[in-house]
């Protein structure tokens, strides 16, 4: 039996109109201290972002998605965020916003590969 490892996740959201409150879900943002873990994986459902707003700027979104990925990698290129812990970026990335890119509340689970729950997550949360 493989050791199980807690981890803690939290969907990432595009909030076209925040004052309406709707979203699309577009990714999952995963940390693991045990295995020093902290990705993301997005997949914008752009189709159903516009059926909420015709207007909503598409390159806004898929920039401040893209950054996501980058965020947890870490590094100079990210800037002065990119030299934080790797627990320290995923809470700055999960900290409440009211921005057009927001995250649920964190969640807890529990695994033995971490790298396979993100993909479970996304056929879960995100995929359609």
């Amino acid at each position: 039996m493989h050791d199980l490892r807690t981890y803690d996740y939290a969907i990432v959201r595009v909030v076209p109109r925040v004052e309406r409150g709707e979203f699309v879900n577009a990714g999952i943002i995963v940390s693991c201290d045990i295995e020093r873990i902290l990705q993301a994986a997005i997949e914008l459902d752009e189709a159903a972002l516009l059926a909420l707003d015709a207007d909503v700027d598409l390159e806004l979104v898929r920039s401040a998605l893209a950054a996501i990925p980058a965020i947890c990698e870490g590094g100079p290129d990210v800037g002065a965020i990119g030299k934080l812990s790797a627990r320290e970026r995923f809470h700055w990335l999960v900290s409440p916003k009211s921005t057009i890119v927001q995250s649920s509340p964190v969640h807890t689970g529990r695994c033995s590969d971490v790298r396979a729950a993100l993909e479970h997550l996304m056929d879960r949360m995100i995929r359609r």
